[in-house]
């Protein structure tokens, strides 16, 4: 079995000499396919040109390019590189040797020839490469098995987050666009920060990834707040803020919830868990639900904090009107140290050009008004 399939492989042989390549060609014709060329320039069309050689016989000494610089080339090409080359050569000095197998030579003979050796020697480095093509095929397909997978938790993840979320839109008349915008509040000012030594080591790419994705759960306590309290069109008296603070530990309930129904802890959850759980708190202690101080708010709670106070100021709810910018803008400045992560602030004051461009670019409509106004009128007769 193993010669048929080395009967099957083509032998590029190398040489100027007329003779040398008659010689080989009678020692190898019988076994394998061989091809010759009588130049390094000709060697180099024909195995970069149609199937390459699956090894390659090479003198060293041709005129013009001699038979190192064929085999820098080759081991250079991506194409060639993986030819097992043997040096097949009258130069006998050690330094040649070392020379022919530091460029990448699988293996070096001088000549004159031993026959049978020389068939050996062959057929050892086709076997051997036979074993790597398959390996290095395997590994090609482990790795395409992977990055499949891959795919597929990434989509489960992106469903499970679009599934809460929407969830909590059915019962949010505030969400919807809210949520969008949010996002890339959120999404922006991370990228801002990920440079700086307070946050670089958490704000990775794949962290603001994942923190983007998760920003739409920020609120999904609130499908546990009363209808009476979570669509009041006006403030809350004590009493119902102290029930409507509830959402923030509800929210991170309904999570862990989703969690225990999938099974295991999902890492791709933890900072959905953060948001919902933490966004309330503020950088001097007063916040809610636990009156977390500073370092102790989760970095993604306190970037939240900064994207749903800014876009709860300019928006349009069925009961008021939005704020102009710049005025929140001048909220948020007011807050810096008190409500806010200092440095998040300068960030946000740096990005406020762009916060501006994202609310306008979701902005609620006089429809959605309209239809969160109808929405609000509908759930309250229930």
């Amino acid at each position: 079995m193993e010669l048929e399939l080395i009967a099957r492989k083509t032998v590029l042989l190398v040489d100027d000499s007329p003779d040398n390549l008659v010689l080989m060609n009678d020692l190898l014709k019988d076994l394998y396919k061989v091809k010759v060329a009588n130049s390094g320039e000709k060697a180099l069309r024909i195995a970069t040109t149609g199937q390459p050689p699956d090894v390659v016989l090479l003198d060293v000494m041709m005129p013009g390019m001699d038979g190192y610089e064929v085999c820098r080339r080759l081991k250079a090409n991506p194409a060639t590189r993986e030819i097992p080359i043997i040096f097949l050569t009258a130069k006998s000095e050690v330094e040649d040797e070392q020379l022919g197998l530091d460029l990448g030579a699988v293996d070096y003979i001088t000549k004159p020839i031993s026959p049978a050796i020389t068939l050996a020697r062959v057929r050892n480095h086709l076997m051997l490469k036979e074993h790597a093509d398959f390996l290095r095929d395997q590994n090609e397909f482990l790795d395409q098995e992977v990055r499949e997978r891959t795919r597929e938790v990434v989509a489960i993840q992106d469903v499970t987050i679009l599934a809460m979320a929407s969830m909590a839109e059915t019962r949010d008349s505030e969400t919807g666009n809210h949520i969008r915008r949010t996002q890339f509040y959120v999404k922006a000012l991370a990228e801002r920060l990920k440079g700086h030594p307070r946050f670089s080591a958490v704000l990775t790419d794949s962290y603001i990834n994942l923190l983007f994705k998760s920003a739409p759960l920020h609120d999904i306590g609130k499908v546990g707040i009363p209808d009476r309290i979570l669509l009041k069109p006006g403030r809350f008296e004590p009493h119902e803020f102290e029930i409507m603070k509830t959402h923030t530990t509800l929210g991170r309930a309904a999570i862990e919830h989703a969690e225990r129904s999938l099974g295991t802890p999902m890492a791709f959850l933890s900072i959905a868990k953060e948001i919902a759980h933490s966004h309330q708190e503020k950088w001097d202690g007063s916040g809610y639900p636990e009156g977390l101080a500073g370092e102790a708010i989760p970095v993604s709670a306190r970037l939240m904090a900064v994207a749903d106070v800014y876009d709860a100021l300019i928006s349009r709810r069925v009961y008021k009107n939005g704020m102009p910018h710049e005025q929140a803008v001048q909220i948020i400045t007011e807050g810096k140290g008190k409500h806010f992560d200092p440095d998040m602030v300068d960030a946000f004051i740096g990005l406020q050009e762009e916060f501006r461009a994202i609310a306008a670019r979701f902005h609620d409509t006089d429809h959605d008004m309209a239809e969160k106004k109808a929405q609000i009128e509908r759930l309250t007769k229930v």
